[in-house]
């Protein structure tokens, strides 16, 4: 019976001969958070496996999860990479190891990697070279092949991070748990996942650099109601606070962090004032360093703001920035009476229909549903960089993982035909404060 552990401290010279002997590629070299495992039988090795941190980004990977840039930085520990696997067997002596070996890791790793790193993983992730294997065994253990890399290493020897190796891989996924895409979107992940759900994201924005240069230019118009000597600029202090509400945070603490996690270039960018040589002592930091602002000067601002001179300003924005920003498109059905109907996507702006079907049913079992019809609608558009917005009927995970699928994002509303989202969205808005101070 097949059994798998922690590699031991004292089996390292080991496992690595092993690895070369047995490996094309020879032995592992891995940094970050590495975990290597032996599976053995009776005390006989007979696999060796390498798992380590998933990598940063990947197209295919992330639209299956449904990953904003932001999201995808604050919880990319939650997925794991297979960095090496290694039968120690000569090629069909031993039928079956590989994938009985794969089902055995992915059932103990999340236990593993927790008693190793504190928290448990969602989603294991692999490559295979076409050239050299099929991944046939990963098949066969349950793993779904999501397409190829564009055949790019990362790298920090050359001035590219990422360099062409003209080799593109199969890339695999394995999800750790029932559900896993949607807990790595969710807001209330599991206890023992939390941990690993707090990485940096550090110097990720929502936009594109220019969109956020834009933004910024046009904060600097809003009248400032502060004092003259303020340190920051109105204009860097509501630049922060919009990205910020972009980026998913509901409380000045939340946006202060996006704020800390800004590199010296996008704190440039902003505008944000650098240190003194007696503050910059004093924080021990070069003076030519960019501050980032506190919790109790965004409060001061937002105290004192004109609320229609920001909303002004940013109408203004949104109006000049139309058409290069996300498309707003509404996905809706009409129907006479419950005999025939049309279920459409349309743009917002212009009413202009992008997509339509017919159906013959608002709701029920049918194929012709408006539900089902909705689904196969978006099936085959491509909704990068769009916002579908849904009535309550649409509020479904599958419709939501359809648009996702196709580069969209999703704003659905909630009503009581799902009990228990709308509970988890009323208890969400009640333990968070609004970001907008009540005038007195």
């Amino acid at each position: 019976m097949l059994k798998i552990r922690k590699m031991c401290e004292g089996e390292r010279a080991r496992f690595g001969e092993l690895e070369g002997e047995y490996h094309y590629m020879g032995e592992t070299h891995s940094g970050g958070d590495t975990l290597r495992l032996v599976v053995e039988e009776e005390g006989v090795w007979k696999a060796l496996m390498v798992w380590g941190s998933a990598c940063y980004r990947l197209k295919d990977r992330d639209e299956w999860i449904g990953w904003t840039p932001s999201a995808r930085a604050e919880r990319q520990k939650l997925v794991v990479q297979n960095r090496r696997f290694t039968i120690l067997a000569r090629k069909g002596s031993e039928p079956n190891l590989a994938s009985r070996a794969l089902a055995l890791s992915t059932r103990d790793l999340p236990c593993l990697w927790r008693e190793a790193f504190g928290y448990e993983p969602l989603l294991a992730e692999t490559f295979c070279d076409m050239e050299v294997s099929a991944g046939t065994c990963y098949r066969a253990a349950g793993w779904t092949p999501l397409g190829t890399t564009k055949g790019f290493s990362r790298t920090r020897q050359s001035r590219d991070f990422y360099v062409a190796n003209d080799r593109p891989k199969a890339l695999w996924i394995k999800p750790l748990r029932k559900d896993a895409a949607g807990l790595l979107l969710s807001t209330a992940l599991p206890r023992e996942c939390v941990k690993g759900a707090r990485s940096d994201a550090w110097g990720v924005l929502p936009m594109k650099d220019a969109a956020c240069e834009s933004l910024h230019e046009a904060l600097c118009r809003v009248p400032d109601p502060r004092e003259s000597n303020a340190s920051f600029h109105i204009g860097s202090l509501l630049a922060i606070l919009a990205m910020g509400v972009m980026a998913g945070h509901r409380d000045l603490a939340g946006i202060v962090r996006l704020g800390n996690r800004l590199t010296q270039k996008q704190r440039v960018m902003l505008g944000l004032p650098r240190y003194g040589k007696r503050a910059a002592r004093a924080a021990e930091v070069a003076s030519n360093y960019r501050k980032a602002p506190s919790v109790s000067a965004m409060r001061n601002l937002l105290q004192q703001l004109d609320p229609d001179a920001l909303a002004h300003v940013l109408g203004e924005w949104l109006r000049a920035n139309e058409g290069c920003l996300p498309r707003q498109l509404a996905m809706d059905g009409k129907f006479i009476g419950e005999v025939v109907g049309i279920v459409s996507l349309s743009d917002v702006e212009t009413g202009v229909p992008l997509a339509m079907a017919v159906a013959s049913e608002k709701k029920g079992e049918g194929e012709r549903c408006e539900l089902l019809v909705a689904r196969r609608l978006v099936r085959g558009l491509d909704l990068t960089g769009a916002v579908v917005s849904c009535d309550a009927l649409h509020c479904q995970n599958e419709t939501s993982r359809e648009i996702v699928g196709v580069g969209g994002e999703v704003l659905v509303q909630v009503k009581a035909n799902q009990k228990g989202a709308l509970a988890t969205c009323k208890a969400i808005s009640a333990s968070r404060p609004p970001l907008l101070p009540r005038r007195r």
